[in-house]
C-alpha cells in the first residue's frame, strides 16, 4: 500500500483529502506544516507528498527539497498560473488548484505514483544494465575487462589524466567517452581529436587556434580545438604523432592551464581534463627521443592497457551476438543468430583488427544473410589460420590480412585517394592510417613512384 502524506493547515481541508485516498486504499499521514511533518516522519519515506503552497511557518514548497527522492504535490488556494509555475520550477511535479474536483485529484494521485514507480524500474534496470555493460558499446566479461571496467569506475570521477593503450580496434575511443560521461564534467564537452588525421603543418592551429593573419589562409581568428574543450574533456588520439613543438605546448596546458594561439601575444587559460590513446608505444618512442619525457610521465598518471580481442576468450562470442543485433536494427532486419560452426570459428579467428575488424564482420554477414542463421562461409574467415579469403577478379587468393592489405594498398594507390582505399577495404581512413604505419607502407606522396617506397 502506497504512504502518501499530507501537509495542510487547514483542518477540514485535511481531514477531506486523507478520508478520500483512504478510500481508495491509500495509508495516508497528516502533518499541519512542514516543520510539524519532518518532527514527526521521514520524509523520504514517502511514495507522495501533497501540501499547500500557505502554510504557517516556511511554505510547503520548502518540503520539495527536503525529500529529494519524493515527488511533490502542489495545492494552491489560488489558482493562480504564477505560484504553481514557481513550485514546478523548484521541482513540483505536478499541481492542483483548490477548490478541486474529488475525482480530478485521485486521477492525479494515480498518475504521480505510477510515474514514480516507472521512473524507480527504469533506475533499476539502468543499474543492471550498468553493472553488465560499464562502458556503452563494450562487451566482456573476461576478467581482463572487469578489470578494465574497475579502473574505468575508480578514475572516471577524478580530474587525472589518462593514457590509454592498445591496438588498434580496441575500443580506445569508446573507453574515453566512458570516463567523460561517469565524471564531475559529464555536463560539459568532449572534444575528440585526431592527431594521425590532422596535417602536420595545421595540427598546431587547429589544436590551439590562431590569430587572424598568423600565417598565409589565417583570414579571421580561430578557437583551438582545446579551447573548445574548456570545463569538459579533451580526448587526444594517436598522440604519439604529435610534434615536438605541438608537444610543447600541450605540456604547457597540463602545467599551467595556458594556451597560446598561434600568432597570439597572449595566453589564455583553460580548464580541460585529458585523455590521450595511441596503439603505439610511447616509452619506446622516448627512448628514441621522438617524444618528450616530461609530456610522457604527465600523460600516464592514469594508464589502461585494453586487451586485443584473442586475448578476450570467452567473450568473443557474446560480444559478436551484441554487435550482430546492433547491426541487424541499423540495417532494420530481423533478428539474426550465429551457427554452432559460426560461433566456433569467430572463437579460433584471431582477429588482427581486433573488435573493429569483429564489428565488421557482423555488419557484413547480417547484410549477406537471407535466412535467420548466419553460417561460417559468410564470414569470410578461416579459423585454423587466421587467414581470410578475399576475391580478385575470376580467381580465390588465400592471403593473410597483412599480405592481402599490402598487396591492395601498393596495387591501387596509384589509381585510388585515401578515401577510396578505404572504401573499398571495407575500413574507416583512420583504420587505413593505422595499417599503414603497422605493415610499414607510407602513404605515396605525388610525383612518387613505387620504386622509391
Amino acid at each position: 500500500m502506497d504512504r502518501i502524506l499530507i501537509v495542510e493547515d487547514e483542518e477540514v481541508i485535511r481531514l477531506a483529502v486523507q478520508r478520500l485516498l483512504e478510500r481508495h486504499n491509500y495509508n495516508v499521514e497528516v502533518a499541519e506544516s512542514v516543520e510539524d511533518a519532518e518532527s514527526q516522519y521521514d520524509v523520504n519515506s514517502f511514495k507522495l507528498i501533497i501540501t499547500d503552497v500557505r502554510l504557517p511557518g516556511v511554505p510547503g514548497t520548502e518540503i520539495i527539497q527536503k525529500a529529494k527522492d519524493v515527488p511533490v504535490l502542489i495545492m494552491t488556494s489560488y489558482a493562480s498560473v504564477r505560484s504553481a509555475v514557481d513550485a514546478m520550477k523548484l521541482g513540483a511535479v505536478d499541481y492542483i488548484a483548490k477548490p478541486f474536483d474529488h475525482d480530478e485529484l485521485v486521477l492525479l494521485v494515480k498518475r504521480t505514483l505510477k510515474r514514480g514507480q516507472l521512473e524507480r524500474q527504469n533506475e533499476a534496470l539502468k543499474s543492471e544494465l550498468e553493472k553488465s555493460y560499464p562502458v556503452a558499446g563494450m562487451v566482456g566479461q573476461s576478467p581482463a575487462m572487469q578489470t578494465i571496467f574497475k579502473q574505468i569506475g575508480k578514475v572516471a570521477p577524478t580530474d587525472s589524466t589518462v593514457l590509454i593503450l592498445g591496438e588498434s580496434g580496441t575500443g580506445k575511443e569508446l573507453v574515453a567517452r566512458a570516463l567523460h560521461n561517469q565524471s564531475n564534467r559529464r555536463e560539459a564537452p568532449i572534444v575528440t581529436v585526431n592527431c594521425a588525421a590532422i596535417p602536420e603543418s595545421l595540427l598546431e592551429s587547429e589544436l590551439f587556434g590562431h590569430k587572424k593573419g598568423a600565417f598565409t589562409g589565417a583570414d579571421t581568428d580561430r578557437t583551438g580545438l582545446v579551447e573548445s574543450a574548456d570545463g569538459g574533456t579533451l580526448f587526444l588520439d594517436e598522440i604519439g604523432e604529435l610534434s615536438h613543438t605541438a608537444q610543447a605546448r600541450l605540456l604547457r596546458v597540463l602545467q599551467n592551464g595556458e594556451i597560446r594561439p598561434v600568432g597570439s601575444e597572449r595566453a589564455r587559460q583553460v580548464d580541460v581534463r585529458l585523455i590521450s590513446a595511441t596503439h603505439r608505444d610511447l616509452k619506446q618512442l622516448v627512448q628514441e627521443s621522438q617524444f618528450r619525457s616530461d609530456l610522457y610521465f604527465r600523460l600516464r598518471v592514469m594508464e589502461l592497457n585494453l586487451p586485443p580481442l584473442r586475448d578476450r576468450g570467452t567473450d568473443i562470442p557474446e560480444l559478436a551476438k551484441f554487435l550482430l543485433d546492433k547491426a541487424c536494427k541499423k540495417f532494420n532486419k530481423p533478428p539474426i543468430s550465429l551457427a554452432p560452426d559460426a560461433i566456433k570459428a569467430i572463437s579460433k579467428y584471431d582477429w588482427p583488427g581486433n573488435v573493429r575488424e569483429l564489428e565488421n564482420a557482423m555488419e557484413r554477414a547480417a547484410i549477406l544473410c537471407e535466412q535467420d542463421v548466419i553460417s561460417t562461409d559468410m564470414l569470410a574467415i578461416d579459423s585454423k589460420e587466421g587467414i581470410v579469403t578475399r576475391q580478385s577478379g575470376n580467381d580465390k587468393q588465400d592471403l593473410s590480412l597483412e599480405e592481402y592489405f599490402c598487396q591492395f594498398v601498393l596495387e591501387h594507390q596509384d589509381q585510388l585517394t585515401e578515401t577510396e582505399l578505404a572504401k573499398r577495404l571495407g575500413i574507416s581512413r583512420k583504420t587505413l592510417w593505422e595499417r599503414r604505419q603497422r605493415f610499414g607502407i607510407p602513404k605515396k606522396k605525388p610525383g612518387q613512384s613505387k620504386e622509391d617506397i
